[in-house]
């Protein structure tokens, strides 16, 4: 008599998918509720809602973003099919933004360029979790599909602008403030907005490198897509 089979809850092909379709839910709920709140605020106070998006949202973003660290881990470990390098990239852009720049910086949270930012990283992040999402549970649709693959095209540059503009609006209370600047031994300093001067160089530099992994990424996806079905 064979060896009897585990249940199909317990098969670590069953396990891997149901952890990863539970994190991308997760994800997908946060950016919708980050979505909806934003579209009411805006329909609601108008462009008045766009100067405490940070109040309003920042707590949910910071915790989305936050999880989203848990992808590196994913990709490492091999449950997860992606290039760790350009995926780490991208965290580190939003890390560094969201909660070295506009976390530190209260003057920064009321710029207009928070509600911006914040709009694409969803806009970017809705259509993703909700393509992985799907694709976990072997559902596929082409218009989704297409969409994941194409709308960062467009998004993901003006993200890097965003993310830019943000660095430079955040120098003048850096250097006022001198939040993160610090001595060190033998009469050496950092002086941070030196610091944040020569990350906004690395970011257009990692953006190339992002840019064309994510072009390869949707040129492969798309060439072998028209083959598929829609599963059920």
């Amino acid at each position: 008599m064979g060896p009897m089979a585990l249940p199909a809850w317990l098969q670590p092909r069953y396990r891997k998918n149901a952890y990863l379709f539970l994190y991308y839910l997760i994800q997908f709920c946060g950016h919708s509720w980050i979505l909806t709140n934003m579209t009411a605020r805006f329909f609601s106070f108008g462009k008045d809602s766009m100067v405490d998006t940070f109040y309003a949202i920042g707590l949910v973003m910071r915790f989305c973003q936050s999880i989203s660290v848990l992808e590196l881990l994913h990709i490492y470990i091999g449950i997860e099919s992606n290039h760790l390098l350009p995926r780490f990239l991208q965290l580190t852009e939003r890390i560094i933004i969201l909660f070295v720049v506009i976390t530190s910086q209260e003057e920064v949270q009321e710029k207009y360029v928070v509600c911006v930012l914040f709009i694409f990283w969803n806009l970017l992040d809705m259509a993703r979790y909700t393509y992985s999402m799907l694709s976990v549970i072997g559902i596929s649709y082409a218009g989704l599909t297409w969409l994941s693959q194409t709308l960062w095209m467009l998004i993901y540059p003006l993200c890097v602008l965003a993310e830019a503009f943000a660095i430079y609006q955040s120098l003048p209370y850096f250097e006022s403030h001198g939040t993160y600047s610090t001595k060190l031994p033998f009469d050496l300093s950092i002086y941070f907005p030196y610091v944040l001067k020569i990350y906004l160089m690395m970011l257009f530099i990692g953006m190339y490198f992002t840019y064309s992994h994510l072009y390869s990424e949707r040129r492969d996806v798309l060439r072998v897509f028209p083959i598929k079905k829609k599963k059920m």
